[in-house]
């Protein structure tokens, strides 16, 4: 869910409301108690980096994703992290009602850290790499 006009986190926030609001300010005092992450409005959802992009808070019309870029090496943290896309992403589909603890989003805040201060950038191990030339 795309909110028009709305240039910074806090703005975003500002634009929810009812659980959706709720929910992903406690994902995002979760998010900062795990470490530095940088917080950045990016793709028209919160997104935390450190060493590149690390997690993102997203809600859309009817749920609240949390996402790991590297969520796969972590799916036993929390059997609702579902693998998708690329980069090793998992997310978390939390609907109303749906409880995720702030240890438990704490812990796989941390563990986004931690994945990329020993990985880097999740974007440059996926990146193609280049085909060296034949020699003949």
């Amino acid at each position: 869910m795309k909110s028009p006009g709305v240039t910074t986190p806090d703005e975003y926030l500002a634009s929810l409301d009812g659980w959706q609001l709720a929910l992903a300010r406690r994902l995002r005092r979760s998010v900062s108690a795990a470490g530095p992450f940088e917080e950045h409005l990016k793709w028209g959802h919160l997104v935390y980096f450190h060493k590149g992009p690390a997690l993102l808070i997203r809600a859309e019309a009817s749920r609240v994703l949390f996402g790991f870029w590297r969520g796969q090496e972590f799916l036993e943290l929390d059997s609702r992290l579902k693998p998708s896309g690329k980069y090793d992403m998992a997310t978390i589909e939390l609907r109303e009602g749906d409880r995720l603890t702030s240890k438990s989003a704490t812990a796989l805040a941390e563990a986004a850290f931690e994945a990329n201060s020993r990985l880097g950038d999740p974007r440059a191990a996926a990146a193609p790499r280049a085909k060296s030339p034949r020699r003949r």
